[in-house]
């Protein structure tokens, strides 16, 4: 594996390098692994072990029967990468620009919210990680850190994303803050016109308020380490506590204000309203349909993450690496498409750009190790994504990111 994609954990530098066009690639290199996980899968498994079921379930489920969360990743899985055995590269470019950013690779850390029931100061953590590694890393409206703290502790920029809510007053003040801390890019999200019924949730009690059973308690009696955690730094809506009314703001508290608040549904002109607001980047997310990537850009979007929300909100809807080659058809090669949802690897991010995405965000796949080791945990996942990237990039002669062979990527309905 090639040295030069160890992390910055292990002081060395961040992922890849320019290509010096030399077609000889070291012999036998040895695999440098992270001493916190050897795969991605050691991470999913800690982060089992560590966090309560509910909470696990709350990371882990999809809308309904999960028929499209489990797509996303069948469809990931039908593609093949073209392997090339007699042309390679020395040196790999991963970097690329992506969301208005320079990036190390074309891969960006997708908001997620609550992210502080995973683990404590959760959006600091990443937040950090990411700025270290040189990728983008987007803060949600329903972070547990606020856009201040985040802003103080990060060490690099980061994005905001707004769900917007129904007094429009609420939603200026959001962007004013975003502005103030700098956030280059500002990322609306439009899948959210009803919250997909999520049956996990449901099943485990997961609701408004919630629904306390006696296995919650033994359960929770199997994770001290997560309750000391957690009690010792509880969470709130960080971002939207200093609207709610009163002197509760704990998580509940501010759950149960904020959601009847919120817009749901957002429209054309919503969209013009926020192009006339925010000056910098603005990227729509969870757009799945060539018409309605059409619209976004047309009312002034930078870019359009093609989103099925991981699954968990349109039960039936089809995969984003299935929609991203239809929508590039339609929309032609200048228009910025970032692909998000079921994103598990390396070898995920080379078929996603060979499919026509500029780039990924990840999000199940970081908050794995962000649960098991936090910000080392966030580093060490950054860490693995970029080795296999760089190992996908190797074993199919892509030297640059930016520059992919031709039929990289076939299998059912590949593009071309």
């Amino acid at each position: 594996m090639n040295e030069q994609f160890d992390s910055p954990l292990f002081g060395s530098p961040v992922a890849g390098t320019e290509d010096s066009g030399e077609h000889a690639p070291r012999r036998g290199a040895m695999i440098r692994t992270s001493p916190l996980a050897n795969h991605a899968g050691d991470l999913k498994a800690l982060a089992r072990r560590r966090l309560p079921r509910i909470v696990y379930d709350f990371l882990e489920g999809g809308s309904h029967d999960e028929i499209s969360m489990r797509r996303n990743r069948a469809d990931f899985d039908a593609l093949f990468l073209r392997q090339r055995v007699f042309d390679h590269f020395a040196a790999r470019k991963s970097q690329a620009n992506m969301l208005g950013q320079r990036a190390s690779m074309p891969v960006g850390l997708a908001p997620i919210g609550m992210s502080g029931v995973f683990y404590p100061r959760a959006e600091i953590c990443v937040a950090r990680a990411a700025a270290a590694f040189g990728v983008p890393y987007c803060l949600s409206t329903l972070a547990t850190c606020s856009i201040e703290e985040v802003s103080a502790a990060a060490g690099g920029p980061f994005l905001f994303q707004l769900f917007m809510m129904k007094d429009r007053a609420i939603n200026a003040s959001l962007l004013e803050r975003a502005a103030e801390a700098k956030c280059p890019g500002l990322v609306v999200n439009v899948d959210t016109a009803v919250q997909g019924r999520r049956n996990r949730d449901l099943d485990n009690g997961v609701t408004i308020p919630l629904n306390l059973r006696l296995w919650h308690l033994f359960d929770l009696v199997r994770r001290p380490r997560w309750v000391a955690r957690y009690l010792g730094n509880k969470p709130t809506l960080a971002n939207l506590a200093p609207y709610a009314p009163g002197d509760s703001k704990d998580l509940a508290s501010v759950s149960d204000w904020a959601e009847p608040r919120f817009k749901g549904a957002v429209h054309t002109e919503d969209l013009e309203w926020l192009r006339q607001q925010w000056p910098g980047t603005l990227i729509v997310k969870g757009v799945l349909d060539p018409e309605d990537v059409k619209i976004a850009l047309d009312l002034g979007a930078d870019s359009v993450v093609v989103s099925n929300h991981g699954g968990r909100q349109l039960e039936g809807a089809p995969s984003t690496i299935e929609m991203v080659p239809r929508i590039r058809d339609a929309v032609g090669d200048d228009a910025e498409l970032i692909l998000d949802s079921g994103v598990r690897s390396g070898f995920d991010v080379l078929k996603a750009l060979g499919r026509g995405a500029n780039g990924c965000l990840v999000g199940r796949a970081y908050i794995y190790g962000l649960a098991a080791h936090g910000e080392q945990g966030v580093a060490a996942a950054l860490h693995l994504l970029a080795q296999e990237l760089d190992e996908a990039m190797t074993l199919t002669g892509t030297g640059n990111v930016n520059a992919l062979p031709e039929n990289l990527v076939f299998g059912p309905s590949s593009r071309g």
